[in-house]
């Protein structure tokens, strides 16, 4: 019987970028005996992000939910999760920072039974284009994380994060905006979970370009570290 992988794409404001991310999404193959499921969730853009992905869904390999107002990546993420048909879960982003080209790699140790989860590392790959005050709150934020938990990673924040999804659905989401990322990495952690890491391309947008993490969602992301130290 054919595993599926639910591909969840959270989208605010991405008009420019939505269509490109959910052809490479649609056209990039995966391991045989692998389907995808692709979950767009439109968290309340006031451009046509939502309209545009509606015009490349089918209802069935390509399904597209809108919320109103927007209520933050995690929220858009946890929406996803809800829909989901799949037996493995992928976060993709909506723009083009990271590429689909990846998808084999990241599902390799999962399937191979080395891991538990798969990261796309960014600092085990490359980056381009990454503002050096990025790199260094990255840079905090793992060194930070790996101090509390006794762990190596060396990406807590990359968007690339693949879930069995008994173990994603096994999580209550607290948090808000980006800071999903840390909590949940912090939770799978305190869960006995094995993360493997695998190097990515990374190519960093601008604000110009749309990139949506600012000073205080960071700050968010970084006290989840410290909030989830000690629960479960």
């Amino acid at each position: 019987m054919s595993k599926i992988v639910t591909i969840v794409i959270p989208a605010y404001n991405e008009e420019q970028t939505i269509a490109e991310v959910l052809k490479a999404v649609a056209s990039e193959p995966l391991p045989e005996g692998m389907l995808k499921d692709i979950v767009v969730v439109d968290d309340g853009s006031t451009d046509r992000t939502a309209d545009i992905a509606e015009t490349l869904a089918d209802g069935q390999t390509l399904r597209v939910f809108r919320q109103q107002p927007n209520q933050g990546k995690a929220a858009a993420i946890q929406r996803g999760i809800d829909e989901a048909r799949g037996d493995y879960l992928l976060i993709q982003d909506a723009d083009l920072e990271y590429s689909p080209s990846h998808y084999a790699a990241l599902i390799a140790p999962l399937l191979k039974g080395d891991a538990d989860v798969v990261y796309g590392s960014r600092f085990k790959g490359t980056i381009r284009s990454m503002q050096g005050v990025n790199r260094w709150a990255n840079v905090m934020s793992n060194l930070t994380f790996n101090v509390l938990f006794g762990t190596a990673l060396t990406d807590i924040n990359t968007c690339y994060k693949l879930f069995r999804m008994a173990d994603i659905r096994s999580i209550a989401i607290e948090s808000d905006h980006f800071a999903f990322e840390t909590e949940v990495t912090a939770k799978l952690v305190n869960k006995g979970r094995k993360i493997v890491e695998v190097p990515i391309a990374y190519e960093a947008r601008s604000v110009e370009q749309g990139k949506k993490i600012n000073w205080p969602k960071a700050l968010g992301m970084y006290w989840a570290i410290i909030r989830f130290r000690f629960s479960s």
